[in-house]
């Protein structure tokens, strides 16, 4: 008996609402780290994620096992979107024994090698020079190395250096800005000389410009760009215009934004452009996406649970690890 094929319809659907429940999972994420942040249970600073969402999960969703990835301190969204778990992540920054990195990291520094993340770097282009070297490695062997950064760090040398040696030398990276419009508290038109993307295209990177706001569209462009740079055409250079509906970090209420610039944008919220298409394009009943969003919330009130009842690492591990006695 001949198996009934699915729908290319409900194929579409079924992998939407996976782009959504992730992008969920990460805004969630946020929400609570923000939240926690101000109660006094995240140590050190934070850099949230949220409004960029679909950049993250777009490119995740084309990327395999063996890739490699390198984000900037505002990282939680990337190593969600890479697989990393949201306990072990919010374990992390609350200082937990069961973070990813045993309590170590923070916000700032996460590293998950066993989901590709190469790390979150707190110098402005680290991440660019990581990449950079990580498609040193991976030339000829099908893998790519992803480069995430903000606008304010195609003013750092990192970026010429590195877009310039890893065309030199057609490595397979791919170069992720994700424009928010601000590099801290300053516009990036400011401080930014005749725009971004014209910069990678000087030195002869395929560029291309994506709404950052539309998960499709950047899983769309993603999956062409990974395409080619994993096929051996060199690296290429992506600018994707997005905005961050939070402060540069802690608890910067955002004063600097002209009125009316947040609610415009967030009009063109990741999670309220997906849901539309969902409902509007693909057929999804409004009770189906209301239950993923329930379900989301729920399993992560758990896991905030589970994380503030867990321990803090041992003094003789954190010892060991800082070369102590």
């Amino acid at each position: 008996m001949a198996t009934k094929k699915a729908k290319r319809s409900d194929v579409e659907a079924d992998a939407g609402l996976e782009l959504y429940r992730r992008m969920l999972v990460i805004r969630g994420v946020e929400d609570r780290v923000q939240s926690l942040f101000l109660r006094g249970e995240v140590y050190g600073t934070t850099h949230l994620y949220s409004g960029q969402e679909a950049v993250a999960v777009g490119f995740a969703s084309v990327l395999r096992e063996g890739d490699r990835v390198a984000c900037t301190y505002r990282g939680h969204g990337h190593a969600l979107a890479m697989g990393t778990e949201p306990e072990a992540l919010l374990a992390e920054l609350l200082g937990r024994a069961g973070g990813v990195n045993g309590g170590r990291a923070g916000s700032m520094n996460v590293v998950d090698p066993e989901h590709g993340l190469m790390g979150c770097y707190g110098i402005v282009g680290g991440s660019i020079a990581a990449a950079t070297g990580a498609g040193l490695s991976l030339r000829g062997s099908g893998f790519v190395a992803v480069a995430y950064f903000g606008d304010g760090a195609t003013n750092q040398a990192y970026f010429f250096e590195c877009l310039n040696f890893a065309k030199v030398l057609d490595l397979p990276v791919v170069f992720v800005c994700e424009n928010n419009g601000y590099g801290e508290y300053t516009p990036f038109e400011q401080v930014t000389a005749g725009g971004i993307e014209p910069r990678a295209a000087a030195m002869g990177l395929p560029t291309t410009q994506v709404d950052g706001m539309d998960v499709w569209a950047v899983r769309a462009a993603a999956e062409q760009i990974v395409g080619r740079v994993r096929a051996g055409g060199g690296p290429e250079f992506v600018e994707a215009r997005t905005y961050r509906f939070v402060g540069h970090s802690r608890s910067d209420p955002g004063k600097y934004r002209p009125a009316g610039e947040l609610d415009r944008w967030k009009e063109r919220d990741p999670l309220v452009v997906a849901a539309a298409r969902l409902r509007d394009e693909l057929g999804v009943p409004e009770e189906s996406l209301a239950e993923i969003v329930a379900a989301v919330d729920s399993e992560l009130d758990a896991v905030e649970r589970s994380v503030l009842g867990a321990p803090f690492p041992e003094p003789s591990v954190l010892a060991e690890f800082s070369g102590g006695t």
